[in-house]
């Protein structure tokens, strides 16, 4: 399908520089992040301003979601030192609200939630800083979550990605209510930690199936949730079956709202961490 015009994301010249720039910053550190691996078409804006989404545990995930443009196969053993490494990295971008996401790691016991607990201790020790992460599922393991929680970042992000009738084509190796279990348990152990969520659209879901996942976020009290275009990382990936009109997304944003989302974002190019520190910022003022 032919991308509509409100979906073209030109990168110019000085643009690229920034990119490599903060490529090579990011090379020097020995670090990844979600904004390379998974091809997000909003790198440059982020590059420009000097933030980006760290991905910590390496970036071979051990699920095979069909949508994800993260490599998949077998996960070099876990870097003990890049928990300091982010917090260093974090420290000479002079970021206030630091994201941290990973990929799946389902051949780790706790599926990395030390080691996430770790990196948000060290993100800690810098004056003022809030932390953000988005987490995979831990596979539903209660002790797992805890861990996470009582490291105490600001927000938890899982995102549900989609609506449950598609799982089994999207996310085969995944589960709706086990992504659901894990946002209610944050909640459930740290009221004060804010949730949030995010799904993408144009795989062939109905508005009413969309509506109905905010719903059950809802239902969980989830403060925060983000809509999406799904663009097709390439021909191995699922095609996209409709390039969803702005007016939809501002439908979904008002409904969103009305449901009581503390934060809405949903518009085409919007992707789980797009524009965290501004959605952080407005609930301190």
């Amino acid at each position: 399908m032919k991308k509509p015009e409100w979906l073209d994301v030109r990168v110019n010249n000085p643009q690229r520089e920034t990119i490599e720039k903060m490529s090579k910053f990011l090379g020097d550190h020995r670090l990844h992040t979600v904004c390379q691996s998974a091809h997000c078409p909003n790198i440059a804006e982020c590059f420009g301003k000097g933030t980006a989404t760290f991905m910590i545990m390496g970036n071979i995930c051990t699920r095979n979601c069909r949508f994800c443009a993260v490599e998949k196969g077998k996960p070099l053993p876990l870097d003990e030192e890049e928990p300091k490494r982010v917090a260093e990295a974090a420290r000479r971008l002079n970021l206030r609200h630091v994201v941290v996401t990973c990929v799946t790691r389902d051949d780790l016991e706790d599926g990395g939630a030390e080691h996430f607990a770790k990196t948000i201790s060290e993100l800690k020790k810098i004056p003022g800083v809030t932390v953000e992460v988005l987490v995979s599922d831990f596979q539903g393991k209660d002790e797992s979550i805890q861990t996470v929680v009582m490291a105490k970042p600001e927000i938890i992000n899982h995102n549900v990605e989609t609506v449950p009738r598609l799982y089994p084509e999207v996310r085969p190796m995944a589960n709706y209510e086990r992504s659901l279990y894990l946002l209610k348990r944050v909640k459930e152990l740290d009221p004060s930690i804010y949730t949030k969520s995010g799904i993408i659209v144009g795989l062939g879901e109905s508005e009413e199936e969309v509506i109905d996942v905010m719903k059950d976020l809802r239902k969980i009290n989830c403060d925060i949730i983000t809509i999406g275009q799904y663009l097709s990382p390439s021909r191995q990936h699922l095609e996209v079956k409709e390039y969803v009109a702005p007016e939809q997304f501002e439908k979904y944003r008002k409904v969103g709202y009305e449901l009581g989302f503390k934060y809405v974002a949903s518009a085409p190019l919007v992707r789980s961490s797009y524009n965290a520190e501004g959605i952080i910022n407005s609930f301190e003022n």
